[in-house]
């Protein structure tokens, strides 16, 4: 109840007939089975994962295409999601990141060809409406709004990436072309997690750079040690940082673990109460799910905190202080598909590589079992499931 107000403030009436259509003709595939069917992963209350057998997608539309994801990754948000934790509500197919292979296009489809393999944007956009012409992706008016993968019913049921095919309704607008010298497994990310990460830096860096070579960044990870979040988007983005030329990267999160992970990346961890000794940053980036307060009180005048935001309705910030300060707050989702091509160039060059983060790949097929120990917490960032 708490996300209906988003997903249904426009387009209602859409959302609910192609939630209608999905379950009839789940219902008539059931009776009357039509076409082949495949392995999708379903998560249900409780946190169990199970294979489950659905139909296949049906042949793509004429903008549209078939592709079998050939490297699937975990985001930060699945693991409080099959915790519970999330207002997504549970079952659905799980996985929103991934790079796949083209198995099938539309007859209108000009930029993908069978047999390319492209990293698929977790943002399903249309690519013509004004907010994606002008790299709003996110945005798009074209289908009703937080229509994702891997979301379930809540974002669409658009299907999961931990399956054996997904259906791409704008092939065009959404597939990117993985470049040939870059891994699928390291690249799996590039539709969600990295290029969130991207953003918080990417926009102001080199401008602040530019004014000063020796700025500081703050990367603020997680303020609570029980934070569910796993924290391989924080990790992307204080690499990106040091990709991009800032010299001191500075990595604040409650977890001794997630600092010493960032310590051996090249940064300066820290736990968030030492920040009060620290004179304030420049340039923040809230990747904390619960720390926004905190990454406000340590930006600096005239700085830039640009936050991923969180699943709580409201919260508290220095108001007084950010007006003083003349600090600048940036909260909103990411344009995936438009950043897409700017990340995949930065892997490309060398500068950046998300595969040190990566703390287990394993083979699609044994993905319950890999996911479970992933989920049940311990010490895992970021797990991805090729089938090759």
């Amino acid at each position: 109840m708490a996300a209906a107000p988003v997903v249904l403030e426009r387009d209602s009436a859409r959302r609910l007939a192609r939630l209608t259509a999905t379950a009839a003709d789940g219902a008539r595939q059931r009776v009357r089975p039509t076409r082949e069917r495949m392995r999708a992963l379903l998560a249900t209350p409780g946190g169990h994962l199970r294979w489950r057998e659905v139909p296949a997608p049906p042949p793509p539309g004429p903008l549209g295409a078939i592709v079998h994801p050939i490297a699937a990754s975990t985001c930060d948000l699945d693991c409080p999601l099959m915790h519970g934790a999330t207002q997504l509500p549970l079952p659905l197919h799980l996985g929103h990141e991934c790079v796949a292979e083209v198995l099938a296009v539309g007859e209108r489809v000009d930029t993908v060809r069978v047999g390319d393999r492209v990293v698929v944007p977790f943002q399903i956009n249309c690519g013509v409406c004004e907010p994606c012409r002008t790299g709003r992706t996110g945005s798009c008016t074209g289908v009703p709004p937080i229509s994702m993968y891997g979301m379930g019913l809540g974002a669409g049921h658009w299907g999961g990436a931990f399956s054996d095919r997904l259906a791409v309704p704008y092939a065009d607008a959404m597939l990117v072309a993985l470049p040939e010298s870059i891994d699928p497994a390291a690249a799996a990310s590039v539709a969600d997690n990295i290029c969130d990460a991207y953003r918080h830096i990417g926009p102001h860096l080199p401008d602040l750079l530019a004014r000063d070579p020796n700025a500081e960044v703050l990367v603020f990870a997680a303020h609570s040690p029980r934070s569910l979040f796993t924290p391989s988007c924080p990790l992307y983005t204080g690499m990106i940082a040091l990709a991009m030329g800032a010299r001191s990267v500075h990595f604040a999160d409650s977890r001794s673990w997630v600092r010493a992970h960032a310590e051996r990346l090249g940064m300066h961890a820290l736990h968030p109460r030492e920040l009060r000794r620290h004179p304030p940053f420049p340039l923040v980036a809230d990747v904390s799910v619960d720390g926004l307060p905190h990454a406000l009180a340590a930006t600096a005048p005239d700085g830039v905190c640009s936050s991923s935001g969180g699943l709580h309705r409201s919260v508290r910030i220095p108001l007084l202080r950010m007006y003083v300060r003349n600090a600048t707050l940036h909260v909103g989702r990411t344009h995936v598909r438009a950043l897409m091509p700017e990340v995949l160039e930065l892997m490309a060059r060398g500068g950046l590589q998300p595969e040190a983060i990566t703390t287990t790949i394993a083979p699609l097929d044994v993905a319950p079992s890999v996911l479970r120990e992933h989920f049940l917490g311990g010490e895992s960032v970021k797990t991805v499931l090729t089938t090759s």
